[in-house]
């Protein structure tokens, strides 16, 4: 079984965007956004997916990765 990896800050950058800025246009706190931003989240709204997507103009898979698990 693979797993979800989150590549926000990749984004972000690429957007030239802070945390901060990010937090304030997206409407959610630089808590949980930093929480996303490092993957260390089980779940993630589709709300809040939406306008992270509408505010760094990308799709959830700019955002969301899967990676296999190497099978060994």
């Amino acid at each position: 079984m693979g797993k979800i990896i989150l590549r926000l800050d990749r984004v972000m950058a690429d957007r030239k965007m802070s945390l901060n800025e990010l937090s304030e246009r997206v409407g959610v706190s630089n808590v949980n956004l930093s929480k996303i931003k490092t993957g260390k989240v089980s779940a993630i709204r589709f709300s809040t997916l939406e306008s992270i997507c509408e505010v760094l103009e990308c799709q959830p898979g700019d955002i969301l990765e899967y990676a296999k698990e190497d099978e060994g």
